[in-house]
């Protein structure tokens, strides 16, 4: 069972009791009233048990302590396909981990499987909350000792970007805004910041470097980078460490097979092309839509970074790691290879043993042709670098858990906390 969240307190089930028709003249009714007598005095002590165990009469949970040795890391979006991995990580290495997702793009499934696989106290709490309620952030940083956050939450599609702005702009940007008020008026001093290859736009020399201007072309890349620009401005005035982490296309899946990619059914046509591609191999959609062809390309397809996110979970960890008072760490995060949408359909072709239909559309707005990084400095200042570079395994690893979980975690309310 997972740590007892404070934050939320879950409505009691309650049963009323009347005795106004127990005849007590009647010897037939006493065995009927002592049942009901009994009854009453176990939901009685239930009652004063749920009380005694009530955040007001309980001892502090070790989530509002800051223990000697023990790192408390706040992972915001950790029900998602990334942010369930990083915590993964993050608990497979000792640290103190606190999830909060409202669930709208996350995984209850992610979480009861973290639940699973680390029951003990004081390991992992969930919380569920939306980040832009700011009363809520600031009672979740008041009660519980948080020493660094990984900031993950985000809606994370460059074509819904386009069709809803506005919508970008606050979960991403402004959301990021109550987050850094919480940590200022709580004192929380590191943040490991995801944020994405989408604010360099459409560079006019590749690689990318972490010098390369950033001029974002749609929403995604422009509410991510205003939240950037947020906590640079923002580190000038403070003692805290902060690591951005530009990253590229996400693949792949737990080696293990206990996590994976699973958006919502209304999600997939904005989702990421390998979760169409195994779509399209399960016979769930007919066939793989190709947007864009006329790219100025070898082949006239999009070009990008396939980062698996076995790698970049280990990138954040090493950031966390690495992370300085009063220092700003920005990195690329990718292999430093693009490989072109015709050659990843190929690769999943092979990985999945199916030869899947495709169609050819035309571009998607938002979109940009090449993006590949450049990782020469989180190399040399971090000491990381990608391992899982081989596309096919990823896909073949990725694959292996999509086959059995054919309905990715269940059906959000099919599994209750």
């Amino acid at each position: 069972m997972l740590p007892t969240n404070r934050n939320r307190p879950q409505p009691r089930a309650s049963r009323s009791w009347s005795f106004s028709e127990m005849d007590f003249s009647d010897p037939k009714r006493k065995p009927r009233l002592l049942s009901k007598i009994l009854m009453g005095t176990f939901l009685t002590a239930m009652c004063i048990v749920m009380l005694i165990q009530s955040p007001c009469h309980s001892s502090p949970s070790v989530f509002s302590i800051h223990e000697p040795g023990v790192t408390h890391v706040l992972v915001t979006g950790g029900a998602g396909y990334i942010g369930s991995h990083a915590a993964l990580r993050l608990l497979k290495d000792s640290y103190r981990v606190t999830i909060v997702d409202n669930l709208s793009r996350g995984n209850i499934g992610a979480i009861k499987a973290l639940q699973n696989l680390f029951p003990e106290p004081g390991r992992l709490q969930f919380i569920y909350a939306d980040l832009g309620d700011a009363k809520t952030v600031n009672r979740i940083f008041a009660e519980n000792a948080f020493d660094a956050v990984m900031h993950f939450a985000a809606v994370a599609y460059v074509g819904e970007s386009t069709l809803e702005p506005l919508r970008y702009y606050h979960n991403i940007t402004s959301n990021t805004l109550v987050v850094l008020e919480a940590m200022a008026a709580h004192g929380v001093k590191t943040l490991i910041y995801s944020s994405t290859c989408a604010t360099y736009g459409e560079p006019e020399k590749m690689p990318i470097t972490e010098e390369t201007p950033q001029v974002p072309i749609n929403p995604y890349g422009k509410a991510k980078k205003m939240a950037e620009d947020i906590i640079l401005d923002f580190s000038t005035r403070s003692n805290m460490a902060v690591m951005i982490l530009r990253y590229f296309n996400v693949i792949g899946s737990d080696p293990e097979g206990r996590f994976g990619e699973a958006p919502r059914p209304e999600l997939r046509e904005h989702g990421r092309i390998s979760g169409a591609c195994f779509d399209a191999a399960l016979g769930i959609i007919p066939g793989l839509k190709v947007k864009g062809t006329d790219y100025e390309t070898p082949d006239g397809t999009c070009i990008r970074d396939y980062i698996d996110v076995t790698d970049l979970v280990d990138a954040h960890v090493k950031a966390l790691d690495k992370a300085e008072p009063g220092k700003v760490g920005i990195y690329n995060v990718g292999t430093g290879k693009g490989r072109s949408v015709k050659e990843f359909v190929e690769a999943c072709k092979k990985a999945t043993g199916v030869d899947i239909k495709v169609d050819y559309f035309p571009r998607r707005p938002g979109d940009y042709a090449e993006v590949y990084s450049d990782p020469t400095k989180i190399k040399r200042e971090l000491n990381w670098t990608a391992q899982r570079t081989d596309l096919l395994e990823s896909l073949q690893t990725a694959w292996r858990w999509q086959k059995s979980h054919r309905s990715g975690y269940g059906p959000p309310l099919a599994m209750v906390l």
